[in-house]
C-alpha cells in the first residue's frame, strides 16, 4: 500500500492551529505582563473585516463548492474524500473498553446512514476556543441557533454569530470571590483556575477546574455568585458539571470529582444538598 503524505496537510492544520500548540495540556496557560492581562479583561471584539474574508465560509460558499474548513483541497495533491478514507484506515482512537469491539458490535443497532440532520450555515476560524486534553467536555455550549460560549485560554467567551462580535464573560486567571456569601457556605475565593468542564442553562454559567474548584455566574451578571474548592486532594479535578431542574421544580447544580463523589447544590443560594459518595473502579 502507499504511504500517503499528509505533510501538505500538516502544514495547513500547523497554520490554522498555531497558536495552540502545547506539549503538555495539563500545564498551566502562559499568562506573563500586564498587557496580556489587560486585553484579556477587555472585551473580545471579533468584527469581520474584508482582509479577513478567507477566514469563514458562508452556506451559499460551501454550496459553490468551498471547503466548509476553508481547506484549499485545489492546491493539494488529493482531495477530502481521499484524505478522509485514509485518516479512517490508519487513524487509531483511544478506547477504554472492557469487551471487545467486535462483541460490542454485534449488539449494537447498525446506524443508517444517508440522512441529514443538520445543514451547514456558517464557518469562522476567527473564534479560538481552548481545549487543553481530548478527554476534556463540554466545554463548548450552544444556548440557542445563535450564541456560542467557548473558553480560549483563561477567559470564557460568548460569541454572537448573528453581531460576529465576542464578548469575554468571565476570566479566571485573576482571583474571584464570591459576591454571595452566607453563614455556613461553602463559599471562597479562587484564582487562576484552568477550566476543566462547564455548564451554560436558564442564564447560569457553572464552571470546574482541575484542581477541583466550581464557579458559578448569572450570566448577565458581571460578578460570580459563588465559588469554591470542592475538594482539596489531589489530582481531585471537577470532571463534569450540570444543570438541572428538580422534580420540584427547582433548579440544580451537580458536580461528579475525582473524590469519588457527586454534589448537589441549590442553584439559587448555592446551598451544598447532598453528597453522593461511590466507590471508584
Amino acid at each position: 500500500m502507499d504511504i500517503f503524505d499528509n505533510s501538505d496537510l500538516e502544514y495547513l492544520v500547523d497554520e490554522f492551529h498555531a497558536d495552540f500548540d502545547d506539549d503538555e495540556p495539563f500545564g498551566e496557560v502562559d499568562v506573563t505582563s500586564e498587557s496580556d492581562s489587560d486585553f484579556m479583561d477587555s472585551d473580545f471584539d471579533f468584527e469581520l473585516s474584508e482582509s479577513k474574508t478567507n477566514n469563514e465560509t458562508s452556506a451559499l460558499e460551501a454550496r459553490n463548492g468551498k471547503d466548509i474548513q476553508g481547506i484549499p483541497w485545489e492546491s493539494l495533491n488529493y482531495t477530502r474524500d481521499r484524505y478522509r478514507e485514509n485518516r479512517l484506515l490508519h487513524y487509531k482512537n483511544f478506547e477504554s473498553l472492557f469487551r471487545s469491539r467486535e462483541e460490542l458490535d454485534k449488539e449494537c443497532l447498525q446506524v443508517e446512514k444517508g440522512k441529514n440532520f443538520y445543514d451547514f450555515q456558517f464557518n469562522t476560524r476567527l473564534v479560538k476556543s481552548t481545549i487543553a486534553h481530548f478527554q476534556l467536555r463540554n466545554l463548548v455550549w450552544a444556548t440557542s441557533k445563535h450564541d456560542v460560549y467557548f473558553m480560549n485560554n483563561y477567559s470564557l467567551m460568548h460569541w454572537s454569530s448573528l453581531l460576529q462580535r465576542g464578548k469575554e464573560v468571565l476570566n479566571v486567571a485573576k482571583p474571584i470571590v464570591p459576591s454571595m456569601k452566607q453563614h455556613g457556605s461553602l463559599s471562597q475565593s479562587v484564582s487562576r483556575v484552568q477550566i476543566s468542564t462547564m455548564a451554560v442553562k436558564d442564564d447560569l454559567i457553572v464552571a470546574g477546574g482541575f484542581q477541583g474548584e466550581l464557579i458559578c455566574k448569572k450570566i448577565n451578571e458581571p460578578e460570580v455568585a459563588f465559588c469554591t474548592k470542592l475538594t482539596s486532594a489531589d489530582n481531585d479535578i471537577t470532571n463534569s458539571v450540570d444543570i438541572y431542574n428538580a422534580p420540584s421544580g427547582s433548579l440544580r447544580v451537580m458536580t461528579a470529582n475525582n473524590d469519588c463523589t457527586v454534589r448537589l447544590f441549590d442553584a439559587t443560594n448555592f446551598a451544598l444538598l447532598n453528597r453522593l459518595p461511590f466507590t471508584g473502579l
